[in-house]
């Protein structure tokens, strides 16, 4: 990867970062209705909703708003929850250890399992292992994640009585309960994003099978091991590189379905509860710092890219 290969990449993700900026800014101030009134109620009095909107930053045109609020997050200061008093950076940092521990987990998890699933069934292409494995990748994409999270669920927790079914204690205080309580959500991410990632990581390798160093790799006398381990595998991993940067981003956004299933005090259901309080700093806050995450994850992806596809950086 070269320098200059990087400082473009960053300088595309500067624009990115304040189009998400303008667009989480923007959503809130589309909701219908004053902010302040709506969770002051229609008891308030004006003393009450002029201080209310001056806490909030809702004074003033909408640029100098925007402007005010842009300034502050850029300090780290995304503002108070109204609902409990505290500071909402430190409340959404403190979530998302949560959520980071089962995303990561499952995502790693599923790549390792996913990308020598694929590349084998590449190479057995049209094979009884080559449908078993796109049958079984098919059928798990096609799960919704909170129906396969309530049967295991109901299997490991409820009927078998495994692991714990509601609750959650932190590494910091318990690492083995800890890691029973996040099991059958990194469980569940994991077999959904296996499939998906499988089905990527075969197509990506039936098209470099068919490149001419792989024929003149073979033809040289070297095994069919040695050809997918060497030739195959690292060139095949760039299209599922990218794809495992989207899986990353999509799954630290929209996590909160998992985390309501298996009753985790993550970033999802931090999310959720602020949008059911109207607390418009959380929701904000949180909002801006999800979308922040998927820019930087897929940022990290572009430069990471080039130690697989060294084409990249010579166009």
């Amino acid at each position: 990867m070269t320098p200059l290969y990087a400082l473009k990449r960053l300088a595309l993700a500067l624009p990115t970062l304040l189009l998400v900026a303008v667009a989480v800014f923007g959503l809130l101030r589309l909701v219908p209705g004053d902010p302040a009134q709506l969770m002051l109620g229609d008891a308030a009095d004006a003393t009450q909703l002029a201080e209310l909107r001056r806490s909030m930053g809702l004074e003033g045109p909408l640029w100098l708003q925007f402007a005010t609020w842009l300034g502050h997050a850029l300090q780290g200061n995304l503002g108070v929850s109204l609902a409990n008093g505290e500071a909402v950076l430190p409340l959404i940092l403190d979530r998302f250890q949560v959520t980071a521990a089962i995303v990561l987990l499952a995502v790693l998890l599923a790549g390792m399992i996913a990308v020598p699933l694929g590349t084998i069934a590449a190479w057995k292409q049209n094979s009884f292992l080559d449908l078993s494995v796109v049958g079984g990748a098919t059928l798990l994409l096609s799960i919704p994640s909170f129906w396969l999270g309530l049967l295991l669920l109901i299997l490991f927790g409820l009927n078998l009585g495994w692991v714990p079914v509601v609750g959650y204690v932190t590494f910091g205080e318990n690492p083995w309960q800890a890691a029973l309580y996040i099991v059958l959500p990194v469980l569940t991410l994991m077999l959904i994003e296996t499939g998906v990632l499988t089905r990527m990581a075969r197509s990506a390798a039936i098209d470099v099978l068919r490149l001419e160093y792989v024929a003149h790799a073979r033809s040289k006398g070297l095994s069919e091991a040695a050809v997918l381990g060497r030739h195959v595998l690292p060139n095949a991993f760039a299209p599922t590189l990218t794809l495992l940067g989207i899986v990353l981003g999509n799954l630290l956004g929209g996590i909160a379905v998992i985390e309501t299933v298996f009753t985790l005090p993550g970033l999802g259901r931090l999310l959720v509860d602020g949008i059911y309080a109207r607390d418009y700093p959380v929701v904000q806050g949180t909002m801006l710092f999800v979308a922040t995450i998927y820019v930087l994850v897929n940022l990290l992806v572009d430069l990471l890219y080039p130690l697989f596809d060294p084409r990249v950086t010579a166009e």
